[in-house]
């Protein structure tokens, strides 16, 4: 069963995402607050493969909530709700663990594409059990089987979509690839959202692994077009 926690404070919004997930298949836990939403997540001992977050509510608001949930689960696929006028938002938003983000209003082909997208993603990266060999490059081992990543030997944290860009650099090293590449590769050729998510991700992995995040040695740039593993 496909599990999915949505916590949206809006009714009519809650109900419309909940009936469109439904008839998607999705088997839904809906709440109307952060605190409920970290309760139920608590309760069923993080049994979701995705958890839809609305940005804007009252208490703990979608931002405390995503980065609780990433703290307790690297592995759920995690999308934020947001309101056209809060691109920087959503940018905080993906700095702190999200995977996506879904611009209100949304239709419910796009809403169910999204979720669709990220749910295949946790699942394609939690099947990997029978998969058994490394990639090992510099400093770095990447493990396909317990899906982590280790530097000098210390583990790093990395969510889903993290994990998926490593391993997609650290299998093609010294190749310059191109932002849509990445893309394609990590959300899906059929991806509704701004190609920019890939510059945030970049910018969140950077942080976990370069010494000096600001002058980048593994992760760099390559200047109009996209980046390059150096290793």
């Amino acid at each position: 069963m496909k599990r999915i926690l949505v916590v949206e404070d809006e009714d009519a919004i809650r109900e419309f995402v909940v009936i469109n997930l439904e008839r998607a298949g999705y088997d839904v836990t809906d709440v109307s607050c952060g605190e409920d939403a970290l309760r139920v997540f608590d309760e069923q001992s993080g049994n979701f493969d995705v958890a839809l977050l609305d940005i804007m509510m009252p208490g703990i608001d979608g931002f405390q909530v995503c980065k609780e949930i990433r703290r307790r689960s690297s592995s759920i696929g995690i999308i934020l709700l947001s309101a056209k006028s809060q691109e920087m938002d959503k940018v905080s938003g993906l700095m702190m663990g999200a995977d996506d983000y879904v611009t209100k209003p949304f239709s419910p082909s796009e809403l169910t594409a999204r979720v669709d997208a990220i749910h295949r993603r946790v699942t394609m990266v939690n099947g990997r059990a029978g998969d058994s060999f490394l990639l090992s490059s510099g400093p770095f081992v990447l493990n396909q089987k317990s899906r982590s990543l280790k530097k000098n030997g210390k583990d790093i944290d990395l969510t889903q979509v993290e994990f998926q860009i490593m391993e997609y650099f650290m299998s093609n090293p010294g190749t310059a690839l191109e932002r849509s590449e990445i893309l394609n590769k990590v959300w899906g050729e059929n991806y509704f959202g701004d190609i920019k998510i890939v510059d945030v991700n970049i910018r969140r992995l950077r942080m976990k692994i370069e010494d000096q995040p600001s002058d980048p040695k593994f992760l760099v740039t390559v200047w109009g077009f996209g980046y390059k593993w150096n290793v």
